[in-house]
């Protein structure tokens, strides 16, 4: 017959709990967030960043519908128009600025 080996004395095994921090309470920052559709033109709002009250700095830049005129263009045929995507405002993506801290702020495409 075999023997089991007896089980473990408690006093072999000691057992130390570490300390438990309180709970500490939860809190949520409040972040108002406005969300804005922006268009061709300047807007006026309230930066989320500065929170001045501005009028949109506007800048146009070029992506990827402008590419795709060009390119539709050289596929035709008409190399002199290729151009004329890059000086479109329909064709051009308008990106919208604070003025105060210079934060982009959203696009605005047609």
């Amino acid at each position: 017959m075999e023997k089991n080996p007896p089980p473990p004395s408690s006093a072999s095994l000691s057992y130390t709990p570490y300390p438990q921090p309180p709970p500490q309470p939860q809190t949520l920052s409040q972040s108002n967030v406005i969300i804005t559709r922006f268009g061709s033109q300047s807007q006026h709002l309230t930066c989320p960043h500065c929170h001045a009250n501005i009028s949109t700095r506007v800048e146009t830049e070029s992506n990827m519908k402008t590419h795709l005129m060009a390119v539709f263009l050289c596929a035709l045929g008409l190399w002199c128009c290729v151009p004329c995507p890059y000086c479109m405002d329909d064709c051009l993506a308008k990106k919208h600025y604070c003025p105060s801290c210079d934060i982009y702020l959203g696009i605005g495409e047609n």
